[in-house]
């Protein structure tokens, strides 16, 4: 079911819904189970393509389009960023993909050097 719902690489909404609504209404036992399995692949899928990108001032387009950039070489393919400011951070850049962290932020040397004392 899960390789039918992809297409060019996104979730292809409207089939994943007929998926949904098929499982839904299927009265067979353990149906529940299959739903919350394959609501849990379409977050993962979700999660692995799509990118938060936080740094303590608002970044330059340009450098935003090179990180965009930088992330589809480094993962093999398009990934939707998401840009927010987080003033908490210092300096530096703050990047998850997925369950992927990247902390370049002056908040998190910090922290680590706090931590060696």
């Amino acid at each position: 079911m899960w390789p039918q719902c992809i297409g060019n690489d996104v979730v292809d909404e409207p089939r994943t819904r007929q998926v949904v609504d098929g499982i839904a209404r299927s009265a067979r036992a353990g149906a529940h189970g299959v739903l919350k399995q394959f609501f849990r692949l379409v977050r993962l899928y979700q999660a692995e393509r799509t990118a938060v990108v936080a740094s303590a001032t608002p970044l330059d387009p340009a450098v935003r389009a090179e990180l965009e950039r930088g992330l589809a070489g480094i993962y093999g393919r398009t990934v939707q960023t998401t840009f927010v400011v987080d003033p908490a951070l210092i300096g530096g850049v703050r990047l998850q993909i997925g369950s992927d962290v990247y902390d370049g932020s002056i908040r998190a040397g910090l922290a680590a050097l706090e931590s060696r004392f």
